[in-house]
């Protein structure tokens, strides 16, 4: 019989650096810098910034968002260790192989924290305050609290998923009542559930045998084909927002959310649960890069054509 140190030898010793890019969750801010680049060149363009003095608030927006998305990752791992460790896909993160310990990633989530709102703060005191608001609800009502107790901890959780946009940016003008950005914050916002119901239909499993109550494991399929339609809805009217900056983002917004709201109406009558769910999987991940390329494209191209 092998007893709990013999286990813990066992586990393949990893290099420092993927022991540090596993526990901040370094894909997550890869995917969440993309969103932030497209709020943050939208701005410029918007309100036809010089490069050469909004410079130094890109660079603050990359290094401030990076160290926030950070620690908010680094707290979710500390605090969902014992879920992490039902879970195949993140049993093996280093906060449950013991590979770093729980007082190591909790001053390494509070410096990045404050490290990070500073930067922001830097730019512009709005970015720094989106950025605390991002963490802040991805930590407390999200991780803490909904992740545990309510169907709806996607849409909470989506509020911080949401909040790159938004911070590129108000680091560069400090004001977010532009129709643009709000659309961009909308349709990030809503993308999450179809997105993330897809994942909970396809480890509905692990999710029920960790008791987080993911809409598909508690309410079904059926009722999660519902609500997703619903949001994919909201989804293809909150693309007209786009119509006030460029008819061009308007189109392709519109032609991809509806082209999810097919996918999804067709694939639940004629698929099963899991093809339905890879399907929407998919379809989710060529949404959001097709849509943050054409804004950071489109923007990009105005910038250098007025500079």
């Amino acid at each position: 019989m092998i007893n709990e140190n013999q286990s813990t030898l066992a586990i393949p010793k990893r290099p420092l650096s993927k022991i540090i890019a596993a526990t901040v969750k370094a894909g997550i801010i890869k995917s969440n810098l993309i969103p932030m680049f497209a709020g943050l060149t939208l701005a410029i363009f918007t309100y036809q910034k010089n490069l050469v003095e909004v410079y130094p608030n890109v660079i603050y927006a990359f290094i401030g968002t990076t160290l926030v998305i950070a620690a908010a990752g680094a707290f979710n791992n500390l605090y969902d260790r014992d879920i992490d460790a039902i879970m195949k896909r993140t049993r093996n993160r280093p906060t449950v192989t013991g590979e770093v310990s729980p007082s190591t990633v909790f001053v390494l989530s509070i410096v990045m924290s404050i490290l990070g709102i500073s930067i922001l703060a830097l730019a512009t005191s709005l970015a720094a305050l989106l950025g605390f608001l991002g963490l802040f609800f991805y930590v407390v009502p999200y991780t803490m609290w909904s992740k545990r107790k309510t169907i709806y901890n996607t849409e909470i959780g989506s509020i911080s998923g949401a909040m790159p946009p938004l911070i590129g940016w108000a680091a560069i003008h400090p004001d977010i009542t532009h129709p643009a950005i709000i659309g961009l914050f909308v349709v990030t916002v809503i993308w999450q559930m179809p997105h993330f119901y897809a994942i909970a239909i396809r480890n509905h499993e692990e999710y029920e045998a960790a008791k987080v109550p993911m809409l598909p494991v508690v309410k079904g399929v059926k009722r999660t084909y519902t609500q997703t339609n619903i949001y994919l809805f909201i989804m293809v009217a909150m693309s007209f927002l786009f119509g006030t900056l460029s008819l061009g983002l308007m189109l392709v917004a519109l032609i991809l959310s509806v082209g999810w709201l097919i996918l999804s109406i067709y694939g639940s009558k004629k698929m099963d649960a899991n093809k339905w769910a890879k399907s929407m999987f998919i379809y989710s991940l060529l949404h959001m890069t097709i849509l943050f390329s054409t804004v950071i494209i489109y923007s990009l191209m105005g910038i250098f054509f007025f500079q």
